[in-house]
């Protein structure tokens, strides 16, 4: 903990933002929205509410950040407590905690409330364990921050008008590398599910083209007439505009689903939203609890924006290489752009082969 506590020391609050904007840290999950806006607002927020809530079935991916990044996590919860917060509270399901959450309890020696004892307390300080029960809506940021805290997020109100940060356990662990080793987003925890052969659970660089990650999950081949690839989880997710081929995993992506196309249309919702956590028996299926790091893609395209819909309100990076250039991994590509916008990273060793409005494609060495 000494060296986690000593370099959130030596950073100022208006470097903390800096530094997780220049490392491209963003949602690694749902909106995808720039992380550093939401820790501009330090000074006006006391609390941190972790989401540790892994609604979507199947999905493991902050459970198992949680219990084998537990050290880690704890680190970071001790030392912005010290510099920053006044509480950090994980929202977890009471399901989980004997299987998952044991480790990150030990490690932070954290105060305990039950699903019955919810909101906690207001004047409690200090690592928090808020269990809720098991409900899929609990993975909302306003339904957790609601139903943990007693905070009502209104209209165009964000948690950070009422003195929250929340932020989910990926995420965390991404600003926790920024702050701590200086290690930029270029990697994704990402399951793979649906109409596969076999569910995945991998970790893979950011751009990798959604056809290796389906063919990881025995669908090689592409897929049929019938058949669409969906961005997100059974209950909250968005169908890909384009063949697998050409989408790149992007820092928001925790899940590819292939789904039947008429399952797809009986369950779009509004706003682009898919919700097909009905048609599937989802959790009767083997699945995948550990990442599997051993995906090498020979290519991969890097996104300047995390999420388009944003582009208006979210400013694509500006790419500062040309085709034919030598990158390493970690190296930036792209700087921000004007407003909010963040800098982008090589994922990968390689020769960068394309550059466009829309992302910057590198070939592995």
């Amino acid at each position: 903990m000494g060296t986690t506590h000593e370099t959130l020391r030596q950073l100022e609050g208006s470097e903390i933002p800096a530094t997780l904007r220049q490392a491209g840290v963003a949602g690694a999950g749902g909106a995808g929205f720039p992380t550093y806006a939401k820790w501009e607002h330090l000074e006006s927020v006391d609390s941190l509410l972790v989401n540790h809530q892994e609604s979507e079935p199947n999905y493991y991916i902050d459970k198992w950040l949680g219990r084998e990044r537990a050290d880690d996590l704890a680190s970071l919860f001790d030392a912005l407590l010290e510099t920053t917060f006044d509480r950090v509270v994980v929202g977890a399901k009471r399901t989980d905690r004997e299987e998952w959450h044991a480790d990150l309890e030990a490690a932070t020696d954290g105060t305990v409330y039950e699903p019955d004892e919810l909101p906690i307390d207001p004047d409690e300080d200090g690592v928090v364990f808020a269990y809720t029960e098991d409900r899929y809506e609990y993975g909302m940021e306003g339904v957790l921050l609601g139903l943990i805290a007693d905070v009502v997020v209104r209209g165009d109100d964000l948690p950070v008008d009422h003195g929250w940060i929340v932020q989910n356990t990926e995420t965390l662990y991404n600003v926790y590398r920024a702050l701590t080793r200086e290690e930029a987003m270029t990697r994704k925890l990402v399951h793979v599910d649906g109409r596969v052969p076999e569910h995945r659970f991998l970790e893979v660089p950011v751009g990798t083209p959604a056809e290796e990650l389906l063919a990881a999950a025995g669908r090689e081949g592409g897929l049929r007439d019938d058949e669409v690839v969906l961005d997100g989880g059974p209950g909250w997710c968005f169908e890909v505009g384009t063949d697998p081929a050409s989408f790149g995993v992007r820092k928001r992506t925790n899940g590819l689903l292939v789904m039947d196309e008429r399952v797809v249309e009986e369950n779009r919702l509004g706003g682009g939203r898919v919700n097909v956590l009905g048609p599937s028996a989802w959790k009767r299926v083997p699945h995948e609890t550990e990442p599997d790091a051993t995906l090498s893609p020979g290519r991969v395209s890097v996104p300047l924006i995390t999420n388009p819909d944003f582009e208006g309100l979210v400013t694509p990076s500006d790419p500062i290489v040309e085709s034919g250039e030598t990158v390493s991994a970690g190296e930036v590509v792209a700087r921000p752009g004007d407003g909010i916008s963040t800098a982008q990273h090589a994922p990968i060793d390689g020769t960068v082969v394309d550059v466009t409005d829309a992302w910057i494609a590198i070939e592995r060495r």
